[in-house]
């Protein structure tokens, strides 16, 4: 038997953040997950995420981001450790495009520091990247990407050394209703505590299928890393900046070479659906051909690049693209964490200091979050 104040059920970023939080507020936690921070079988896996403050007209979630980055930098001033690369993020939208100028909106509400880069001004200043007619781009100087495997790890770290106890186990999805008393896990290691947190990723929808199976679909998506020249430079942090394409129905996103491991891109489509345990992780040569035709259209000097390495992932959206946080309908010291992939790893830090104060009654169930406005199709509207 293992007791605490509180269990957490996934070792990913909003796990392993709600766990510190918990931890910082005073509370015995113990954070379980059989794979481990930043396991190649989960979202917050991988190289790199990207952090930026845009997000349309959904302010609450710029300003998460603007919360988050100062914590993410805390967090690597206190590890010592490079968790955040301050690349820019430029974003590439046509005239009319609404999302964007929600975006330019907000950043100036919230006194983020961009730039508006009109046509001719985008094409000077970023040569390399062949722009959609009609193009524009923004650009926040300040964000960037998070090195998502090494920064995961370091919070699950921090929170070990803070007193978190960690363990390498598998849990069963609780039955009854009311109060849940106790956790066990596959092994029969009962986990007794006064709330549970079960922010499981991709496994969410396994765990609970009854309410969950339909509103949280974690989908195949394909990453690769594309190896410009030994002596082209222009594609490292500094010369080149984190993109997204608005321009393309597909939203496709780059980042800049980091840790010499090639210029990463990757479709932010929904892919089909996706099994985290056993789904095939090796890439379809129709993705690859699909990436290659958007290289010589956007980035003709890397239309014949190498294809370094390719990683398959998943999503885990909800109906709408936002996060799912709220009560189990079932037992009322049950908390659902999730529907986060595609755009949730930046908000890992905001995510789990408001989680740690629901537990606490310090915060309510944001309407948004609340498992109540979950549908059961796919209509994303948050990214």
């Amino acid at each position: 038997m293992v007791t605490c104040d509180v269990a957490v059920f996934g070792s990913g970023v909003f796990g392993a953040w709600t766990a510190l939080w918990l931890r910082r507020a005073g509370a015995s936690v113990v954070l379980l997950d059989p794979y481990g921070p930043g396991n190649s079988r989960s979202s917050s896996g991988g190289e790199s995420r990207i952090i930026r403050m845009g997000y349309g007209p959904d302010e609450i979630y710029t300003q998460w981001s603007i919360r988050s980055l100062v914590h993410w930098k805390e967090l690597a001033g206190q590890t010592g450790q490079r968790l955040f690369e301050q690349t820019g993020v430029l974003w590439m939208a046509l005239e009319d495009d609404v999302y964007a100028g929600h975006t330019k909106r907000l950043l100036e509400k919230h006194g983020v520091e961009f730039e508006t880069l009109p046509a001719s001004e985008l094409a000077a200043r970023y040569p390399r990247i062949t722009c959609a007619p009609h193009s524009w781009g923004l650009f926040e100087p300040r964000s960037g990407a998070l090195m998502a495997r090494r920064a995961v790890q370091a919070v699950a770290a921090e929170g070990a050394r803070s007193g978190v106890h960690q363990i390498a186990e598998v849990i069963a999805a609780p039955a009854g209703a009311g109060v849940l008393r106790e956790a066990v896990t596959a092994s029969g290691t009962k986990i007794a505590a006064g709330a549970f947190v079960f922010a499981c990723g991709p496994w969410l929808p396994k765990l609970f299928p009854l309410f969950l199976g339909r509103r949280i679909c974690p989908t195949r998506q394909e990453v690769m890393f594309f190896g410009p020249r030994a002596d082209d430079r222009r594609f490292t942090p500094g010369q080149f900046p984190v993109c997204l394409d608005l321009t393309d129905p597909r939203k496709p996103y780059c980042f800049p070479e980091l840790d010499g491991r090639g210029y990463k891109i990757a479709m932010d489509a929904h892919g089909p659906l996706f099994d985290p345990d056993s789904g095939d992780r090796t890439l379809t040569p129709q993705g690859i051909a699909d990436v290659r035709v958007y290289l010589a259209a956007r980035y003709p000097d890397l239309r014949d690049a190498p294809l370094l390495e390719s990683r398959v992932c998943q999503y885990e959206n909800t109906s709408s693209g936002n996060f799912l946080i709220d009560r189990h309908p079932d037992f009322n010291n049950v908390w659902l964490v999730g529907g986060g992939s595609g755009h949730g790893f930046k908000h890992g830090p905001a995510l789990g200091e408001h989680v740690a104060a629901l537990i606490s009654g310090h915060a309510e169930v944001e309407e948004r979050f609340s498992l109540a406005t979950k549908a059961e199709i796919r209509a994303r509207e948050v990214f």
